[in-house]
């Protein structure tokens, strides 16, 4: 794996922290009410995205089993049709599949770090 790769990659595990963190312990309820943190969490979904799209070929072929277009795929949802995006699933995913998402890549980060060291 490129240095950049596991740079990019660093920088997604803390971006999926970020989303964590601006959700907290909220609800759906409360998250659909609020105008702030949606936009901020888009945003951060909008970064993870734009990083995902600029890992080599090399890497996603590496580790195929990761959802790389899935993820490029809701940044392009989340930057181009915010205004028809439908929050409860902006939080479903942020909340359901995030975590494993983020998982696979703190693996990923654990097994190439003496690489990088």
């Amino acid at each position: 794996m490129k240095h950049r790769d596991y740079t990019i990659i660093k920088k997604i595990v803390s971006e999926i922290d970020m989303a964590n963190d601006l959700l907290g312990d909220m609800i759906l309820e409360a998250f659909e009410g609020d105008e702030k943190t949606k936009r901020a969490v888009c945003m951060t979904v909008i970064n993870i995205g734009e990083l995902v799209k600029n890992i080599t070929d090399e890497t996603r072929d590496k580790y195929k089993e990761l959802p790389w277009k899935v993820a490029a795929g809701f940044r392009d949802i989340a930057a181009h049709k915010y205004q028809t995006l439908q929050m409860g699933d902006v939080f479903n995913t942020l909340k359901e599949d995030f975590p494993s998402f983020r998982d696979q890549l703190q693996h990923i980060i654990d097994t190439e770090t003496d690489e990088f060291v």
